[in-house]
C-alpha cells in the first residue's frame, strides 16, 4: 500500500504562483497532497491549462485567483473564496514580489507605494485574513518568502525596506502564535534559478525552485512544528 502523502487533506494558498518560485512551491505542495489556490496574472488560457495540468498530475484540487494582490479587498477575497471552496486554509505562502529601482532621492513615490503594497502590505493583509480560521483549528503554517536575491545594494530602497518589514512581520506573527499549533517562518533565498534571475546574473550560483518547494513542504510538516520565527537562508554560503 502506498503511504498517504504527508500533506493530504491540507489546503494552501500560494501567492504569485503561476510562474517562478511560487509555481515551484505550489507544485511541491500539490505533490505532497495539498489542495492549492494558485494566484497570478497571465494569459487566461495558459493559466487555466497550468491549473488543470497540476490538478491532473497530482490528483488534488487546484483553484485559481487572478493576482491583484496590491488591493487589500482582493487579498481578503482570495482567502474568503478559498475557505468557501475548500472549507479552510492550512498553509499560506506569501511569495508575491515586485521590484523598482532608482536612486533614493529620485525614487518615484508611485513606485515606492507599489513595491510596499505588494512586497509587504499584501503579506500583512493575507496573514491577517487567514489567521482567525487557523486559530479555530489550532493548526496552520505561514511561510513568507523574504527576499528573492541579495537585497542590499543601491537603488533598492523600497524593496529592501519592504523585505526587512516582512522579516519583522514574520517574527511578530510567530510570537503571537507561539502557544498554538500555528507557525510562521521566512525563507530567504539569494538567487533562484528562474528565467528573470538567470538573465540578470548568468554566472551566479542559484538555488532551484524545487529546493525552495521542498523546504516549504518540510516547514509544513509535523517535524517542523517547533520552528517559530526562523529566517532560513538559501544563499549557497553567501553571508546573510
Amino acid at each position: 500500500m502506498r503511504p498517504m502523502p504527508r500533506l493530504a487533506g491540507k489546503v494552501a494558498i500560494v501567492t504569485r504562483s503561476t510562474d517562478g518560485i511560487g509555481l515551484g512551491i505550489a507544485r511541491a505542495l500539490a505533490a505532497a497532497g495539498a489542495s492549492v489556490t494558485l494566484d497570478g496574472l497571465g494569459d487566461a488560457r495558459e493559466v487555466e491549462s497550468l491549473r488543470a495540468g497540476m490538478a491532473a498530475e497530482f490528483a488534488v484540487f487546484v483553484a485559481l485567483s487572478d493576482g491583484h494582490m496590491s488591493r487589500p479587498d482582493h487579498v481578503r477575497s482570495i482567502v474568503r473564496r478559498t475557505i468557501e471552496q475548500f472549507g479552510g486554509i492550512d498553509i499560506l505562502v506569501n511569495n508575491v514580489v515586485v521590484q523598482r529601482m532608482a536612486p533614493l532621492e529620485g525614487f518615484p513615490d508611485d513606485d515606492w507605494d507599489a513595491v510596499v503594497a505588494l512586497n509587504l502590505s499584501a503579506v500583512f493583509h493575507a496573514t491577517k485574513a487567514t489567521l482567525p480560521q487557523m486559530r479555530q483549528r489550532n493548526w496552520g503554517r505561514i511561510i513568507n518568502i523574504a527576499c528573492t536575491h541579495e537585497p542590499f545594494g543601491p537603488h533598492k530602497a523600497a524593496y529592501v525596506a519592504a523585505k526587512d518589514g516582512v522579516l519583522g512581520l514574520t517574527k511578530v506573527a510567530a510570537l503571537e502564535t507561539a502557544t498554538t499549533g500555528i507557525t510562521c517562518n521566512a525563507i530567504c533565498p539569494q538567487w533562484v534559478s528562474t528565467p528573470v534571475a538567470e538573465s540578470e546574473q548568468p554566472a551566479g550560483d542559484f538555488a532551484t525552485t524545487e529546493q525552495i518547494g521542498a523546504l516549504v513542504v518540510f516547514l509544513c510538516s509535523d517535524q517542523a512544528a517547533h520552528i517559530h520565527g526562523a529566517c532560513l537562508p538559501l544563499g549557497g554560503g553567501l553571508a546573510q
